[in-house]
């Protein structure tokens, strides 16, 4: 069984930081691309921040220039460095992992549970 699990999240003031983190562990052979949606209030879940195997980076125009992504391909973990938040940023935030299992070796793209990000003051 994979499992991702994040960390990080809470609450802070607009201009903070917060580090996401997540750790994907479990029956794995392979991942390619790792990355972060988030999901506001009554709102879909978007695409934030995404990194491929070899460290391609994508990020929402939103959060150009104030989120850094990044990975270790040996921990299977990827992390989110958020800087200067706003208010907007305020979400659930989701790690995703497309991921081969050594179970099936099938493809599939499996979530983490959230961690909640709340930026106000």
């Amino acid at each position: 069984q994979v499992q991702l699990v994040e960390s990080g999240g809470g609450l802070v003031q607009p201009g903070g930081s917060l580090r996401l983190s997540c750790a994907a562990s479990g029956s794995i052979a392979s991942i390619n691309n790792m990355g972060w949606y988030c999901q506001a209030p009554a709102k879909q879940r978007e695409l934030g921040a995404s990194i491929t195997r070899i460290y391609g980076t994508n990020y929402a125009d939103s959060v150009k220039g104030r989120f850094t992504i990044s990975r270790d391909n040996a921990k299977n973990t990827v992390t989110l460095q958020m800087n200067k938040l706003e208010p907007e940023d305020t979400a659930v935030y989701y790690c995703d992992a497309y991921i081969q299992s050594r179970r099936s070796w099938s493809w599939s793209h499996y979530w983490g549970q959230g961690t909640q990000v709340t930026v106000s003051s």
